[in-house]
């Protein structure tokens, strides 16, 4: 197995971006820091419904399902409750006095590692080493990690924590189930990614409140959600044939 380099050189250029953020955060008043947050708001809704468009066609009911599903998995399992524990965790043991901390690593994380160049570019590392989309990944996550640090402050820097375990992870599981990830399966997980990007892009503008994270297992359930079509339409399509005789 070959170790995601990829990432490391990801999580590298998001803690330095995150550092110089956190050194422009004593210089930028609340003001400058209050029109950044909103830029980032709506940069956020435009990367959202650029990848929510990559929905394949004929495939709408499937990223229904997958987000039903998926948000009812991820609120029996608490999963926005133990992910608050745990950047709580990390508050206490570092002792950040940020009030902000917790939710700079949650939204930082899901805005780095939620999005179509996160998962093409690290199923393009596992499948056959090409690092290309995520060296472009990298560049463009330190630049923003700046304008989010200095927002939000050192959480942003540790949501590099949860970029190794996930976008490494994609990393690894790709290297080792290469069949499954097909044009297909790539073009859906960066459809449902786009919504769950729409969604954070509305809670950063506090237009709503969506709670994205109870939603992040119907990334795992459209993988599941898309052959199953598949072989329905097959079977449908064979059912329906006339016979030959």
């Amino acid at each position: 197995m070959k170790l995601p380099i990829g990432t490391f050189i990801n999580m590298a250029a998001v803690a330095v971006g995150s550092l110089i953020g956190l050194q422009l955060q004593q210089v930028f008043p609340e003001s400058i820091q209050e029109i950044i947050f909103q830029a980032i708001g709506l940069a956020t809704l435009l990367i959202g419904m650029m990848m929510a468009l990559k929905l394949v066609d004929g495939y709408m009911l499937v990223l229904i399902f997958s987000l039903i599903l998926g948000g009812v998995l991820g609120e029996l399992l608490h999963l926005d409750d133990n992910l608050q524990f745990v950047g709580d965790w990390l508050k206490d043991q570092f002792a950040f006095g940020e009030s902000r901390f917790t939710e700079g690593l949650i939204s930082a994380f899901l805005l780095f590692c939620i999005g179509s160049i996160t998962m093409v570019g690290a199923i393009e590392e596992g499948l056959r080493g090409n690092r290309e989309l995520l060296m472009i990944k990298s560049t463009l996550d330190g630049v923003s990690s700046i304008a989010f640090a200095s927002t939000y402050g050192v959480g942003v820097l540790f949501s590099i924590i949860p970029m190794l375990v996930f976008q490494g992870g994609l990393t690894v599981l790709a290297q080792r189930l290469q069949h499954i990830f097909t044009e297909k399966i790539i073009a859906m997980l960066t459809a449902v990614g786009g919504v769950l990007i729409l969604g954070l892009g509305i809670n950063l503008l506090k237009i709503g409140d969506i709670n994205i994270e109870n939603l992040l297992p119907s990334l795992f359930l459209v993988m599941l959600l898309t052959p199953l079509n598949d072989k329905i339409a097959s079977f449908r399509s064979a059912s329906s044939t006339p016979d030959a005789q």
